[in-house]
């Protein structure tokens, strides 16, 4: 593990149990710009007149797609300047772009705020990612991102929610300025966090660095391998955000109760992250996540015989979901440590690239498999399970067909 800087030893970290909320509350931002959007889309398109129901899913996939592109600045940033002080910027910046949407005149106005708004959210996951691998290592890591993770599912829990009630009380507009106001109180606590960029790990900010750090990853097989690996399976996860709304309205005319099962399918990515932080240092981040991709795969047959079956119910589609979105739990945390073991002297330019890999990735398969969308939930399914059978062979090629293995135990962190 690295040593802290020597400001940030004279400043003080927070506690444990505060850097963990705190980190969670950062990477929240971006959950809330996305999940709070979903049960308002259908008065966001008639607002700006657009006719077409699967062309509503662009408000969510223009975002991802600009987290995904700002993911490459962030961490050559914040390898240079420190990670507080882009960190800082990026929330004015997040602040700016959710009043910009709320002004929206148009869609495509809106749309191309959304692009920006998530160019500047894409900060706010790579520092995460970037200060916590400054701290921790391995399956300290894990559980830590597993712990952040738990406490950032509050959000999506309750997320859908908060945009039904606001949007329900002041329109669909006033869940952007609601952004602007997390965005601001999180400035507020952020005073607290010190710098952890140790000095002796600041990288000058050229082309041929920031470029060479992304070579370095792209050549590392089991980097490479697993970012792949987590890109899909985060992809699959975004194609049911995209058509979540479409699906709960239309095949099981429940909109009223969209809320209720948004927030019962994510409270089994929280319980997976609860579970995940108790065990992994346990069994190892590739032994629970390796396992957690044959059980995805048994889930989605599931899910595919209950979707042709033709007696597919909301209770049931709800609880499959759970089950598989918490599975992806298991696997994103520890696919996301194991990429990122070999890259301490370089967390925020591996964290960067990696972070934009995984969300185009990502954010390209969720959109395509939400415009598949039509009128049922097979395309979904099969989705999953397609997503799943290739992380598991990019799994086997990153770990040279090896699997449930375990390295050395890693170094102690420093709680």
């Amino acid at each position: 593990m690295h040593k802290l800087s020597k400001a940030s030893q004279r400043s003080g970290l927070p506690g444990d149990r505060e850097m963990v909320f705190m980190m969670a509350m950062v990477m929240a931002l971006n959950a809330l710009a996305i999940d709070s959007m979903l049960p308002a889309l259908p008065a966001i398109a008639k607002g700006l007149g657009v006719v077409v129901a699967n062309q509503r899913q662009h408000v969510i996939s223009v975002y991802l797609l600009g987290v995904a592109f700002g993911s490459l600045v962030y961490g050559p940033l914040a390898d240079r300047f420190g990670r507080k002080r882009v960190l800082v910027a990026a929330l004015w910046a997040y602040a700016v772009f959710a009043i910009g949407c709320a002004l929206a005149t148009s869609f495509p106005m809106l749309l191309a705020l959304r692009f920006g708004h998530g160019l500047v959210s894409a900060a706010l996951g790579v520092i995460v990612v970037a200060v916590i691998r400054d701290l921790f290592v391995g399956d300290a890591m894990a559980k830590r991102m597993s712990l952040i993770f738990l406490v950032f599912m509050i959000v999506p829990i309750i997320a859908p929610a908060i945009g039904a009630g606001v949007a329900a009380v002041a329109g669909w507009r006033a869940i952007f300025m609601l952004f602007a106001v997390m965005s601001l109180l999180m400035l507020i606590w952020l005073r607290r966090l010190p710098e952890t960029l140790d000095p002796a790990d600041a990288r000058p900010l050229d082309l041929g660095t920031v470029v060479s750090g992304w070579l370095t990853v792209t050549r590392h097989r089991r980097a490479a391998g697993y970012m792949i690996a987590s890109g899909l399976m985060q992809g699959a996860l975004f194609g049911y955000l995209n058509s979540s709304e479409q699906i709960i309205a239309e095949i099981f005319d429940a909109q009223p109760l969209f809320p209720l099962v948004f927030a019962c399918v994510a409270v089994g990515i929280a319980i997976a992250n609860f579970s995940n932080a108790h065990i992994v240092e346990r069994f190892g981040a590739r032994r629970v996540s390796q396992t957690a991709v044959f059980a995805f795969m048994a889930t989605s047959i599931a899910q595919i015989a209950a979707a042709s079956s033709g007696t597919e119910t909301l209770t049931m589609f709800t609880l499959l979901m759970m089950v598989n979105v918490g599975l992806i739990g298991f696997i994103s945390s520890n696919f996301g440590s194991i990429a990122m073991e070999d890259f301490g002297h370089m967390a925020g330019v591996a964290s960067s690239y990696q972070g934009f890999a995984k969300m185009l990735l990502a954010a390209s398969a969720g959109a395509f498999i939400g415009q598949q969308y039509d009128g049922t939930t097979l395309p979904l399914a099969y989705a999953f399970l397609g997503c799943a059978v290739a992380g598991l062979l990019l799994v086997l090629w990153a770990e040279r067909g090896k699997l449930f293995t375990r390295p050395r135990t890693a170094p102690k962190s420093p709680y």
